[in-house]
């Protein structure tokens, strides 16, 4: 116990005398940045990708679009992760001369990573909503862009909101592979505790609690949303 006290005392020292804490700030919002805006790019990407592959395949150009949503989510859904980050970050970059952070591309890889998962979620959602819907609203003359936007995508989002929860909480913890393309997220941060204070094992074990912090306030968030769409829905 006295050995784990004096574990505890380093890591405090290194905490808080030698700024470890604002590495650790830096670390968290990087990492909440790019869950939370890979999210939504991944839902807009899985959104436009749902709606495609639930076009009737009648004509030349939906089959078209199809076949071509359907690589990419094999292409995203075949490959790591960590495998995308290098590629993008040291292959497609510098062959297309151009200059993002590593944050940047974390981003976007995220986004795009998440949207070939999302758009098999949304697809089912949207699935799962009553035909008669699609029906009701082109009965009505709206366009089937139109009845797909503003009747059936809000129905499937409520169906889908806690999958979408654990799309979001995924993300939260494969930010730790960004450091792999010089981004300074959670894991980062503490090494860096870790290597400076040669002393990893309460690095760690608190870097392990902030993350089970943030899926446990996420879990609860999205219970909180699903309370309150099933409050809205036993109103009408």
């Amino acid at each position: 116990m006295d050995g784990f006290g004096r574990k505890i005392e380093r890591f405090i020292q290194y905490f808080f005398d030698y700024g470890g804490y604002n590495k650790v700030l830096e670390g968290l919002k990087n990492t909440l940045t790019i869950a939370v805006l890979g999210l939504i790019i991944g839902i807009v990407i899985g959104t436009v990708i749902a709606a495609v592959r639930v076009v009737p395949k009648y004509k030349v150009l939906p089959r078209v679009l199809n076949a071509i949503c359907s690589f990419y989510v094999g292409l995203f859904r075949g490959t790591p992760m960590v495998v995308q980050l290098l590629i993008f970050y040291y292959v497609l970059l510098p062959l297309l001369g151009v200059k993002m952070t590593g944050v940047q591309v974390s981003i976007w890889v995220f986004g795009l990573n998440s949207g070939a998962y999302i758009s098999e979620i949304m697809r089912s959602g949207i699935q799962s909503v009553d035909p008669g819907q699609m029906e009701a609203g082109r009965a009505l003359g709206l366009s089937f862009t139109t009845t797909m936007l503003q009747i059936v995508i809000p129905q499937a989002v409520k169906n889908i909101l806690p999958t979408l929860g654990n799309e979001f909480i995924a993300l939260i913890k494969e930010t730790s592979v960004v450091s792999f393309v010089g981004a300074n997220d959670l894991y980062v941060a503490f090494s860096y505790i870790g290597s400076n204070s040669y002393e990893f094992m309460v690095p760690y074990l608190v870097m392990a609690i902030i993350y089970i912090l943030l899926v446990v306030i996420i879990s609860l968030l999205i219970k909180l949303m699903e309370r309150q769409l099933g409050k809205s829905d036993r109103r009408k």
